[in-house]
């Protein structure tokens, strides 16, 4: 039953990916975004791998989803929309060479197949969530933090970007322009 679940799974994620980058509508592009990720949560759950699929659930398809819908709609894309679409060969020229390049990095990556430190009886004994806390919080914290200052930094950005100027901002510049 397992190997069914796993080709489900992952023949939704394969679809799902290609119609979040092909899709038009970006409303659609997240809907199909939101679809890879519960197919994604799903794999974690064929690897017990509970924690994984909790955090798959609550952080990304949960907060950081429904982020990215609002920066979309806050956002006018017409003009890129339109833009995007027009470079459809170079766009999939570009995504099938970086995949064949992040293929190649994965099959020489020295860290493939490495395993934890931690015994399989800490794991099994504590949990797979306390586990991965004190290592993520022991020998990972820095990346963590600074992980969290970029994710401030994009959020920060995409409401200045968001931002429309008022109809005070626009007189303003239109003042400074007569007197230059």
């Amino acid at each position: 039953m397992v190997p069914v679940f796993f080709a489900y799974f992952s023949l939704v994620s394969i679809a799902a990916g290609i119609l979040t980058v092909a899709l038009k509508n970006p409303v659609h592009c997240g809907l199909a975004l939101l679809t890879l990720l519960l197919h994604v949560a799903g794999l974690f759950v064929l690897l017990n791998a509970e924690f994984l699929f909790a955090v798959q659930i609550i952080v990304y398809a949960g907060a950081i989803l429904v982020l990215y819908l609002f920066v979309l709609m806050l956002l006018n894309l017409k003009t890129e929309e339109r833009y995007f679409h027009t470079r459809y060969a170079l766009i999939l020229f570009a995504a099938v060479a970086i995949a064949g390049e992040l293929l190649l990095l994965v099959l020489r990556s020295p860290f493939g197949g490495s395993k934890g430190d931690a015994p399989a009886e800490v794991v099994l004994r504590d949990g797979a969530s306390y586990a991965v806390g004190i290592k993520m919080f022991s020998d990972y914290l820095l990346p963590f933090e600074i992980v969290g200052v970029f994710l401030l930094g994009a959020i920060i950005g995409a409401i200045v970007l968001a931002k429309t100027p008022s109809t005070a901002d626009a007189e303003g510049r239109e003042g400074i322009r007569r007197e230059a």
